[in-house]
């Protein structure tokens, strides 16, 4: 099997995680990721949050798999010639930085486009053109402005950001979509374009059922809330609802056993309509069925906590993996809350190759997540990231090719770093 993205270069400028994502993602497909770093320094994230002295982050292995670095100095002439050079040889040029950052290296798009006129160049930026196009977003910054955190939480409480990283990495897989597009436009066209994603606008995509239930509210109360069966008014805004479900079916997580010693001793129960029936027999409640106060959704409503509470006294009886079990055989939709460990150790996930154990020189071998698309016909596999400058010379001699005595000029000019730094 070949690799879906084999002969496409990618000159990488990204750091932390939104940029990396997307081109780790590419790289995942068979895509020739160089990335491009500062000498002696190279990503940030090489040192955040580090837990094995002398070796590089989780932070950074686990967003930059199966790419080559480089260390290039962009303020150098020679450095520049370098970044130009590599311009000429790749299909996408992938960026992050802060707004203006690349314009004020001396890479605007038309000298990008000039160097290259076949090359896409695909940026992330926090907003896109507006009041906010100049400041600066990180992940929680970008689920607060994108309406992640207004509808995220109990309705009695602040605010929250989810632990997912919608506004980073979601925006990165974002950015990875535009890119193949692009890339498929250039197929029949010949020509590059500019790809761009602004983490706000990824993060609002994310919440379109929050949208959609925004325009709902003209139309009155949003019936399947809990709030609404508890008889208390809504606002003018989507408000936070819990853990309902976001689909119309009343949805709640409820304690199993073990619960609330163990954190993660629950499951997410739905009651959907056409199971209703099975679901009254399964907690013993079969005169629930024909109930006129039970029987329909709309007569439900009002009862929910009741509902719910009487569910919980069914599910506080067994682990979440016994209710599952007995809840999957009559198609009654729940799933168990699973915790970082229990991911980690599923051997169905390593299986598929959804986790994946990697080795790596300095810190050993170490878990990653592994690439969630899959392809029948084309391989994906995941290597180690690269340390710190570990292909300079290689890229230098095999894609620019340039002779021995040119890397030495180069190399003299102190335009490049040194291989292998991060072991140095």
């Amino acid at each position: 099997m070949t690799k879906a993205l084999e002969g496409v270069r990618i000159l990488d400028f990204t750091h932390v995680q939104s940029g990396p994502t997307c081109t780790q993602l590419l790289a995942w497909f068979g895509a020739d990721v160089i990335k491009i770093e500062r000498p002696g320094g190279g990503d940030i994230t090489r040192g955040q949050l580090v837990d094995v002295k002398g070796a590089d982050s989780l932070y950074f292995t686990m967003l930059n798999h199966n790419k080559r670095s480089i260390t290039v100095d962009s303020k150098n002439p020679q450095g520049k010639f370098v970044i130009e050079e590599l311009i000429k040889t790749c299909d996408v040029l992938v960026e992050n930085f802060a707004p203006g950052a690349l314009d004020r290296m001396g890479f605007t798009w038309e000298h990008i486009s000039s160097l290259n006129p076949r090359i896409i160049v695909a940026s992330i930026k926090g907003f896109g053109p507006g009041p906010y196009e100049d400041c600066k977003v990180y992940e929680n910054v970008a689920q607060c402005t994108g309406g992640s955190a207004s509808t995220t939480g109990f309705r009695d409480g602040p605010p929250l950001v989810t632990g997912a990283q919608i506004g980073d990495s979601g925006t990165g897989l974002h950015l990875a979509l535009g890119i193949v597009t692009a890339l498929y436009h250039r197929t029949h066209s010949g020509k590059g374009q500019r790809v761009s994603v602004a983490m706000q606008d990824s993060v609002l995509n994310l919440c379109r059922v929050k949208l959609r239930d925004q325009q709902r509210l003209k139309a009155g109360p949003l019936t399947e809330y809990s709030q609404f069966g508890e008889g208390i008014p809504f606002g003018d805004a989507t408000p936070r609802a819990g853990n309902d479900s976001g689909g119309g079916q009343p949805g709640r997580i409820l304690k199993c056993k073990g619960a609330p010693d163990d954190p993660n001793a629950y499951i997410y129960f739905i009651t959907q309509a056409p199971v209703w029936e099975k679901i009254c027999d399964v907690i013993g409640e079969p005169t629930w069925k024909t109930d006129p106060e039970y029987a329909t959704p709309k007569a439900r409503l009002p009862k929910l906590n009741e509902i719910f509470a009487r569910i919980e006294a069914w599910t506080m009886s067994m682990t979440k993996f016994e209710a599952m079990d007995i809840l999957n055989k009559y198609d009654i939709p729940c799933g168990p809350i699973l915790s970082m460990k229990e991911l980690a150790e599923d051997a169905s996930l390593r299986n598929t190759g959804t986790v994946v154990e990697v080795d790596h020189p300095t810190r050993g071998k170490y878990l990653s997540v592994g690439n969630p698309i899959k392809l029948s016909d084309s391989v994906s596999e995941v290597k180690r990231s690269p340390l710190l400058g570990e292909h300079t010379e290689e890229i230098l001699r095999d894609v620019l090719k340039l002779s021995p005595g040119q890397i030495g000029d180069i190399r003299q000019s102190g335009a490049i770093g040194g291989a292998r730094e991060a072991a140095e």
